[in-house]
């Protein structure tokens, strides 16, 4: 394959994982939170499983399979649910947006923990990153802490399981990183994500707290196009790191939150404010300058290796 068609292909890749916020919420508004993300995460493991196929779990360490799966599926809980349980179209895409918090802290979790190498440039990127959030969840003011905390206290659990989903996938990353040994565990881990939905759904039945599951076609659509931007976008990226432009992919990655945010607002039907586009590409450069902190003084590797760091995450 030539490397131009592959690096297309892995940026493919990062518009699938872009898509993911409004397709999560599309799901959510007809199959509810918990049913909805059970049914996403059922089909997205079938796409997993032709795609990037099952692993042999014999040839894993052991120590990987249980901090691993545990992580993920706490984080895929967090994202999913986050999403689900937003009040409207807006904040589903302000919760996205704290999500995506992930990458700074990811980094700086691999600076403290894994004694990755970076210059000064992490703590300007790490601040930038944290008052893009502020300037996000401020509203039509930009920093502004009432309008903040006003926007928390309307959804806490929301807000709440995005911030901590950020800092879940930081640890899995760097737990990973120690662990895994090259092995990956996505589709299993995918398998175990919707094993889990489907028990809190059938708890919740049993308590009359589920949401009635209406299967319509746009639900149906929503539903197949969320599984395959998840499945299909693990396949692509795979792609893209083996054979095309890994530093192109790793650098690309770190706009899915304002591609993100974009594809929501068209898809959810919300308009966003001039203080949300400005906060948004302040988490985005954030996120840049702790990625330029730890390329500029640590050992020169393969491409491949930062690139799959970055893009182990929808």
């Amino acid at each position: 394959m030539k490397k131009d068609t592959a690096t297309l292909i892995g940026l493919i890749a990062i518009m699938l994982w872009a898509s993911i916020v409004a397709l999560i919420r599309g799901v959510s508004e007809s199959l509810g939170a918990t049913g909805g993300a059970a049914m996403m995460y059922t089909v997205a493991s079938g796409f997993l499983a032709l795609t990037v196929g099952f692993p042999n779990l014999r040839q894993f360490p052991r120590r990987y399979l249980i901090w691993g799966s545990g992580l993920f599926v706490a984080y895929e809980l967090c994202l999913s649910l986050s999403i689900g349980y937003a009040h409207n179209g807006r904040q589903a895409i302000e919760v996205g947006m704290v999500n995506y918090l992930w990458p700074t802290f990811t980094l700086v979790s691999a600076i403290v923990f894994n004694k990755q190498k970076a210059n000064l440039l992490v703590v300007p990127g790490f601040v930038l990153s944290m008052l893009g959030i502020g300037w996000v969840l401020g509203g039509d003011r930009g920093i502004d802490l009432a309008g903040m905390l006003g926007n928390v206290k309307d959804n806490p659990l929301s807000y709440g399981l995005a911030f901590s989903g950020a800092l879940i996938w930081a640890a899995y990353c760097t737990v990973t990183a120690r662990l895994a040994n090259g092995k990956n565990g996505v589709t299993p881990f995918f398998m175990l994500v919707s094993a889990v939905l489907w028990l809190k759904y059938a708890i919740e039945s049993a308590s009359g707290m589920h949401f009635a599951m209406h299967f319509d076609m746009q639900a149906m659509v929503y539903l197949f196009l969320a599984a395959a931007a998840m499945g299909f976008g693990y396949a692509a990226w795979n792609i893209g790191i083996l054979h095309g432009n890994a530093t192109v992919l790793a650098g690309a990655s770190y706009f899915i939150p304002v591609i993100s945010a974009a594809l929501a607002a068209t898809l959810l039907h919300a308009p966003l404010s001039d203080a949300f586009w400005h906060g948004a590409l302040m988490v985005c450069a954030g996120s840049i300058l702790c990625w330029i902190a730890t390329r500029s003084r640590s050992v020169k590797k393969p491409a491949s290796t930062e690139a799959e760091r970055i893009g182990e995450r929808v």
